[in-house]
């Protein structure tokens, strides 16, 4: 069985690993990076809950403060 004579492996696992290393660095260099990305403004938009109205802030029970 050929696959059991280990005296090939390494040149094997070698070229492998240099052959994956160039395709890699050849494909990597297609990519082009924005030397400085820009922030975004992000627009809130404003919503109106129903627990946010005027009179849960001011007649809820859990809000009043007891001294």
């Amino acid at each position: 069985m050929p696959q059991l004579d280990t005296t090939p492996w390494f040149i094997t696992i070698l070229s492998m690993i240099i052959t994956l290393f160039i395709l890699f660095q050849s494909n990597m260099s297609k990519y082009l990076y924005p030397l400085e990305p820009q922030p975004k403004t992000l627009k809130t938009q404003l919503y109106n809950a129903p627990w946010e109205t005027k009179w849960t802030k001011i007649y809820l029970p859990h809000s009043l403060h007891l001294h």
